[in-house]
């Protein structure tokens, strides 16, 4: 029993051999290496306020991915998919071929033309919350839960989350731990090691 006690000692003690570190894995969150220059990003990455725009730090590489961003204060915002060549200090986003996101009116622009729009009664306001599902095709979008039946697509390359603010909006961003459960088959963004 002795020399079992020893060896345990033996295998965990401070000497480390034979044990592995583990890495932690990386936060999805905005990433401030990639926001207009006006843009404040607080609250570990997770809220936007400010002028301008700012990209998520993890790609949208699997089939399937759901976001969600709370809108804390209203003012002029955007939420969508960009990819690294989209202009982040160009309000509203949505006029060029790199960004296709949901502005505050209930349009959904890409390349400067309205591709879809929100029912009139269901404009985003102080509190909800935008769910936003991406499946390298469309992008599908939900307000408080529910699914807004507003397919919109065009965007080509790899994409990112991305959101956009000024006249004194403020927005969280949720990349995990959901308000609301993400529809079937879709799940929170995975960094490219995660997903093998």
């Amino acid at each position: 029993m002795a020399s079992l006690f020893s060896c345990c000692l033996g295998c965990c003690g401070d000497n480390n051999s034979g044990h592995v570190t583990l890495k932690e894995m990386p936060t999805v969150q905005l990433d401030t290496h990639h926001m207009g220059t006006d843009v404040v990003i607080v609250k570990s990455g997770r809220r936007i306020c400010g002028t301008g725009g700012c990209i998520a730090n993890a790609p949208l590489h699997q089939n399937k991915s759901y976001f969600e961003f709370k809108i804390q204060s209203t003012g002029v915002w955007g939420v969508g998919v960009a990819t690294k060549k989209a202009n982040l200090n160009q309000i509203p986003m949505g006029r060029d071929p790199h960004s296709l996101v949901l502005r505050q009116d209930g349009t959904v622009y890409h390349n400067n033309e309205e591709k879809n729009r929100l029912p009139a009664n269901s404009l985003p306001q102080e509190g909800d919350i935008v769910g936003v599902t991406y499946d390298h095709v469309e992008l599908n979008l939900y307000l408080n839960g529910k699914n807004m039946n507003c397919p919109a697509s065009g965007i080509r390359g790899t994409v990112y989350p991305v959101v956009y603010v000024d006249d004194s909006a403020i927005l969280d961003c949720q990349f995990s731990d959901f308000y609301h459960t993400p529809p079937q088959g879709y799940q929170k963004i995975l960094f490219e090691q995660q997903i093998f």
